[in-house]
């Protein structure tokens, strides 16, 4: 759906690459934020490189301007800043903070909110990884008017997304469902300008993920088969799937990158033992004996 009308003067809220995606798809449809609100610059890497947020380097790119806080709540500078560029509707879409209310009442027609799953099922901050874990092969997309509870809002829209090839890689349905909820805010953002037509979650189904830690990637490869390649697949960007073997009388954390699973076995395929580069596992086992 093509934009008829002027566009809304809005603020866009997020941080990492499911939100850059999120923007692209706006663009393509003549959506372009007023301002953008993302984390601060971090450093990353070996050598601790301070790195811009993927939505930093798309803004910068277009010279809209950035707003970077260290924090939100109870930040009057930034409140009042933000409230300097007049716009008439805030999106947020993986911004990684929790949005107070004295945010939520500045926009004339609301906060809208991309979110990675059918709500009300996963709920919280780890939706993709917990649909692959969970076999939930029915996943999608929400867009919801934000509340101050956790992806609790009433629902706009939804989209559901379904393959055959499951599970796929948390990275990919990543991208895949950055796109399709890009797509369809930007088919809504229009008709919610004119009516706020919305619809109450059902609360009493509501499920909730948990925030992924590092120790949530540990494999136990002589157990559960299919959860190891589930955690392969799922945390295959952040933490990645792992295990800790001897090599040399000294314990190493090999990285598992790719596996296959077949008649209730699974078969390791390349993996990147800490200190070396990507090999192949049947490599890997050569050297270890």
């Amino acid at each position: 759906m093509q934009v008829n009308n002027p566009p809304p003067r809005f603020a866009y809220f997020g941080t990492p690459e499911f939100a850059s995606i999120i923007l692209d798809e706006l663009e393509a449809k003549g959506f372009i934020p007023t301002v953008v609100v993302t984390a601060p610059d971090k450093p990353k890497g070996r050598k601790l490189i301070l790195t811009q947020s993927e939505v930093k380097v798309w803004t910068t790119a277009r010279n809209i301007p950035v707003l970077s806080p260290e924090k939100i709540r109870g930040n009057q500078e930034f409140l009042e800043t933000l409230k300097g560029y007049a716009c008439e509707l805030f999106i947020v879409a993986a911004y990684g903070k929790i949005i107070p209310k004295e945010i939520l009442d500045i926009p004339k027609h609301s906060v809208l909110n991309v979110h990675p799953s059918l709500l009300p099922k996963f709920r919280g901050s780890s939706p993709i990884e917990s649909a692959i874990l969970s076999d939930e092969t029915y996943t999608g997309v929400s867009i919801m008017e934000l509340d101050e509870e956790m992806d609790h809002g009433p629902l706009i829209a939804q989209e559901e997304y379904h393959t055959e090839a499951w599970p796929p890689k948390g990275s990919m349905l990543t991208k895949i469902l950055a796109r399709e909820g890009g797509k369809l805010l930007a088919h809504v953002i229009p008709e919610w300008i004119t009516r706020h037509h919305k619809t109450e979650q059902d609360h009493s189904k509501a499920t909730f993920t948990k925030k992924i830690t590092k120790e949530d990637g540990l494999l136990d490869i002589t157990g559960d088969a299919l959860l190891n390649y589930k955690k392969i697949k799922a945390f295959d960007e952040w933490p990645g799937a792992y295990f800790f073997t001897e090599r040399n009388g000294k314990t190493i954390r090999v990285r598992v990158n790719d596996a296959e699973y077949k008649d209730g076995t699974l078969t390791i395929t390349r993996v990147t033992p800490e200190g070396k580069k990507e090999m192949n596992y049947v490599d890997f086992l050569r050297g270890a004996h």
